[in-house]
């Protein structure tokens, strides 16, 4: 049996991923409702029925921080190593497992905000008609894996449940926009912040905020990438650290 086949086991074997799951669809497919119906057919648009991603960006790290922590918790990874010497081949199993489920996550959220933001205002500049259409539905499959891979290393980096989702939710939901605060160099700091730069990647200039532009959807990214660099950016910062906390975990006691 392969590494990713033994993580997946372990992964659907407990419930939280399940009710995480169900929780972001709720949440980022709700949100959409709630966007949608109050606007008239010229202001909703594809931006503003996804801007419930970033509440369901949330429930997603705490989905991944857990897969980790609960084997830290309950000292299953204990096992885990003794089966599998190699610690970074496990751990990046289990990245990997975690990442592909919130890819699947995504894309149905994606998809589902915008479906049900269609059948609510038909009339409205909904089509996916360009590349930053398409990129801001299909998109957030991409930036919730990377998400996932991102709260699982923090996950090993702290082997607590409660710290671990803590610091993930302050960071995501308040840090990155508290550093715009810093005198001088704040703003400048904040264009480059991982969340900042992957909202880049999904909304882009604010093509997909249809006809009205910028005035009918979410705020824009301050970032200076193009849309591209914007994910390459974001998957590295994702991949360092999760070879950071692959080397943590191989010298210290599990």
């Amino acid at each position: 049996m392969t590494l990713l086949a033994v993580e997946r086991i372990k992964l659907f074997t407990t419930r939280s991923p399940w009710w995480c799951a169900l929780l972001t669809l709720a949440i980022t497919i709700g949100f959409s409702a709630l966007i949608t119906a109050p606007n008239s057919d010229d202001t909703a648009s594809v931006s503003s029925a996804e801007f419930g991603y970033t509440f369901g960006l949330a429930v997603i790290m705490v989905l991944a921080a857990l897969a980790v922590t609960t084997e830290y918790r309950f000292g299953t990874i204990r096992t885990t190593f003794q089966a599998i010497p190699h610690r970074g081949s496990a751990l990046t199993a289990k990245a990997t497992v975690v990442a592909a489920l919130a890819f699947v996550i995504g894309e149905v959220a994606g998809f589902g905000s915008w479906a049900l933001a269609y059948a609510i205002k038909p009339g409205s500049d909904l089509a996916l008609n360009s590349a930053a259409d398409w990129i801001n539905v299909a998109g957030i499959g991409l930036v919730y894996a990377f998400a996932a891979v991102i709260a699982v290393s923090v996950g090993i980096l702290l082997r607590h449940s409660a710290g671990a989702i803590s610091l993930l939710l302050i960071y995501n939901l308040a840090v990155e926009n508290l550093i715009q605060l810093i005198p001088k160099v704040g703003a400048d700091i904040h264009k480059w912040m991982p969340f900042n730069v992957a909202h880049k990647f999904l909304t882009g200039d604010g093509a997909s905020n249809g006809a009205r532009g910028g005035n009918a959807g979410p705020p824009l990214s301050d970032s200076p990438l193009s849309p591209g660099w914007a994910m390459v950016y974001f998957a590295a910062f994702a991949l360092v650290m999760l070879a950071i906390s692959v080397v943590v975990a191989k010298r210290r006691d599990a």
